[in-house]
């Protein structure tokens, strides 16, 4: 099969590679649509992302949908021809956090496309059948491929106990801030305000509902907010931004005895932190990883028109060119948010 191969920094190669040997329980996928991802680009540029480092050639990608072209032998899972979406972090499913609900802590987790484990920038992909989501006639494959980028945004707001009516400040306009503007709209919270750097960013999240946009480069984002919340700040800060100073100021934006929910990886894994802000709000401080029971939601919110992901979509390249793609995306951070490579 054709597949692209990371072999380190600006070194990904579209060339042939061997078929999947798939497992008993895995069935193999033909893939249709792949969205590249920030972490993408991270090991495209860097070669590394936090723990994970390109030590090896590997196959990128792990936002994908397809088509199942050979069902697993064991019987399980989805027939041949359904239409799935591919969830592409597999645990061990035997662990006290696996059985508690958990899967995304599990500590044997195999994510797909964190090296040097493969992912799904290929034609064929062999995935666990349990972990193979089927997609209503309703959702395209386009939007198939953003079950992954929309079930973080989705965690990210089931990890803030977001209510109906709450007020909400996210850090970063990218695709999973936009993300998770839109789901928390659709947990029903009653003000959103997004900030970014970038204006051309800042626009799309205008366009898709934003309560007030802030460009923190030229204006003073805490008094934004307190202007915008009459002083109490928001009851929830998303920080999606990937920037230790946005990270550095979540604290300071959020209402007294608020909540802030850390989603991006900064660019640094040790800063500033102002702790003192957070003790004395009383604020509850949470992490998310990944994500854990939330692709049939996601998928139910696409199939409900509560999402509408194609605003998002800013640039299409076919399979052949998936090189291109990561070259025109590292080079075009401003004027792109979601790149999608098939179709």
């Amino acid at each position: 099969m054709r597949a692209a191969v990371l072999y380190g920094p600006h070194n990904l190669r579209f060339e042939e590679v061997p078929d999947p040997s798939p497992r008993p329980d895995e069935a193999v996928v033909r893939v249709s649509v792949n969205g590249i991802c920030g972490s993408d680009i991270h090991f495209f540029d860097q070669g590394k992302l936090g723990p994970f480092v390109v030590d090896r050639p590997y196959i990128p990608g792990h936002e994908a949908s397809g088509v199942i072209a050979e069902e697993a032998r064991d019987g399980s899972g989805p027939k041949q021809g359904t239409r799935v979406t591919i969830e592409p972090g597999i645990p061990c499913r035997r662990c006290m956090l696996c059985k508690s609900g958990r899967y995304n802590l599990c500590r044997d987790v195999v994510f797909m496309s964190a090296p040097p484990v493969n992912g799904t920038f290929a034609e064929l992909a062999a995935v666990a059948t349990d972990f193979l989501h089927p997609l209503p006639d309703r959702v395209s494959d386009e939007a198939g491929a953003f079950v992954e980028p929309i079930s973080v945004a989705m965690q990210a707001c089931n990890r803030a106990r977001l209510r109906a009516g709450q007020s909400v400040t996210i850090l970063g306009a990218g695709s999973i801030g936009l993300l998770t503007m839109l789901v928390a709209r659709a947990f029903g919270a009653s003000e959103v305000y997004v900030a970014d750097v970038l204006d051309s960013r800042l626009s799309v999240a205008s366009s898709l509902g934003a309560s007030a946009i802030i460009n923190s480069k030229n204006d003073d984002l805490r008094a934004e907010i307190d202007r915008l919340t009459k002083g109490n700040g928001a009851e929830t800060v998303f920080d999606t931004s990937g920037s230790s100073a946005a990270c550095a100021a979540a604290p300071l934006l959020a209402a007294r005895g608020g909540k802030v929910v850390l989603v991006g990886w900064p660019e640094r894994g040790e800063f500033p932190w102002p702790v003192e802000v957070a003790i004395e709000k009383e604020l509850d401080v949470v992490g998310v990883n990944r994500y854990c029971n939330t692709y049939p939601r996601a998928i139910a919110l696409l199939q409900a028109g509560l999402v509408d992901v194609a605003p998002l979509v800013t640039h299409r390249f076919p399979f052949e060119k998936v090189c291109d793609a990561f070259s025109f995306t590292l080079s075009n951070r401003a004027s792109t948010i979601k790149v999608m490579v098939g179709g």
